[in-house]
């Protein structure tokens, strides 16, 4: 990392030290209790249910930005691209069996559902409605989503198959109708009150709008490279009562290693006056055959998060150092950094800066509803000094870019419908002539109904 960086993230985690000084410090020990010893059984703990999810994106391009969609053979360019879709997910779960060892299962259906058919509208192929190779939209589709076989011993699992997975470098998406998924093994332990081991080795990617597995690839590569095999382990480890810090590792073949530190600290009371700060950093090298070329790149956020009763300001500053993109896996949601938006802001050595206010109205007795707005802008965007060739950043010269968004949400609170969620954003970006997001407006509007047959 540059010097002016290396201080800042130095500083960053020293000014986390200073707060989390005076916490409660939480000895790590064995848990009373497992999970395994009290399981009921395979039938027992069964069940039947689901989501099924309205998923709606109007989006327009502006200036001289256009999407391109194809009509009778040829590619003709419109500035307005709309998708709607409906996602139906239907999930069993069985218990686990009883013993020193349980055995559990799972497999889920997936279902989508083209509202919109029209191939101008779509604008595919894309990641949002599943198209044919002539863009026309596939009307319905299903898939197995999930189907996995699970052991569980003490309160430690190991789940083999087609699996949800969650860390901070390889992460089911859910941002569509369908979530993402992944093939393979993973494993997850808490044996201990406040450390839990994750790990876990995929070799496909159940893409969000796909029917079927795919290799991995980078979501930044320009040059198509895809990869057999991304592996990780880490800890997520709460040494103070306010304090949890996170370190992982990432093995993705003939791609990266990237590492992962991460830091979340709360102070204060939220009724008065609370304060949550939360750090983020990845270590990304190249490794293996070098499918994206040479790699060296530093990528951190810090967030400041001041809560009042029903008010929360967050001001939060990103920076990558580095001459390529930060760069994570394509259908994954690999990036926890606090800029992360529309924009990722992960251009090479880019910095950011974003302003948020959110208001949770609970506090003036409508329980479930909130609002949020926040404004980004990204400078310094350079690529001049990128030797190679997997990433379309040479001509990235002082770019700069800026998101602005506002959104609200709605959970129900009780009834037939409750935990149903709503939520509409509109969000604008816009950007110089070679920052790669462009310039654009949407719309977004995503109704989630959950439900239990069993």
């Amino acid at each position: 990392m540059k010097v002016t960086s290396s201080a800042l993230l130095a500083l960053s985690i020293s000014s986390l030290t200073a707060m989390a000084h005076a916490d409660e410090f939480m000895p790590t020990e064995l848990k009373a209790t497992s999970a395994q010893s009290e399981t009921k059984g395979f039938i027992e703990e069964q069940s039947l249910s689901g989501t099924t999810r309205n998923w709606y994106a109007n989006e327009l391009k502006r200036r001289d930005d256009r999407f391109s969609y194809n009509n009778h053979g040829t590619r003709e360019s419109t500035p307005r691209r709309i998708n709607w879709v409906q996602g139906t997910i239907l999930d069993y779960k069985s218990g686990f069996t009883q013993g020193t060892i349980g055995f559990s299962t799972q497999v889920a259906a997936y279902n989508a559902v083209a509202l919109d058919r029209d191939a101008k509208d779509i604008a595919g192929p894309n990641n949002r409605t599943l198209t044919h190779s002539d863009g026309d939209a596939v009307g319905q589709w299903s898939k197995l989503g999930l189907a996995n076989l699970s052991a569980r011993m003490s309160n430690t699992t190991l789940t083999v198959g087609r699996q949800n997975f969650s860390s901070p470098t390889i992460d089911v998406i859910g941002n569509r109708a369908l979530p993402s998924s992944f093939q393979g093994v993973g494993l997850h332990s808490e044996e201990f009150n406040n450390l839990s081991f994750d790990a876990g080795s995929f070799d496909r990617v159940s893409p969000r709008t796909e029917a079927s597995l795919s290799k991995f690839r980078s979501e930044y590569g320009a040059a198509g490279a895809e990869t057999d095999r991304a592996s990780v382990a880490g800890l997520n480890y709460q040494p103070l009562k306010n304090l949890k810090t996170t370190l992982y590792a990432t093995h993705v073949e003939d791609f990266w290693n990237q590492y992962y530190f991460g830091a979340v600290h709360d102070i204060g009371d939220n009724a008065v006056l609370g304060l949550n700060t939360n750090l983020n950093y990845y270590k990304t090298l190249d490794t293996g055959s070098k499918a994206l070329g040479n790699i060296n790149n530093d990528a951190y956020s810090l967030a400041f998060g001041l809560t009042h009763q029903a008010h929360t300001v967050t001001l939060a500053f990103q920076q990558i150092v580095g001459d390529e993109y930060f760069d994570y896996l394509h259908e994954t949601n690999g990036i926890y950094l606090a800029n992360s938006l529309l924009s990722d802001f992960n251009g090479p050595n880019e910095k950011s800066l974003q302003l948020a206010y959110s208001i949770n109205m609970a506090q003036y007795g409508i329980p479930g509803l909130k609002f949020n707005a926040y404004h980004a802008r990204g400078w310094d965007i350079d690529g001049t000094k990128y030797k190679g060739t997997a990433y379309d950043v040479k001509n990235m010269d002082g770019e700069d870019h800026s998101e602005y968004s506002i959104g609200t949400s709605y959970a129900v609170q009780s009834g037939p419908l409750k935990a149903t969620a709503i939520r509409a954003t509109y969000t604008t970006h816009r950007a110089s002539k070679n920052q790669a997001d462009g310039n654009i407006n949407e719309f977004r509007l995503v109704t989630t109904i959950p439900f239990n047959i069993l």
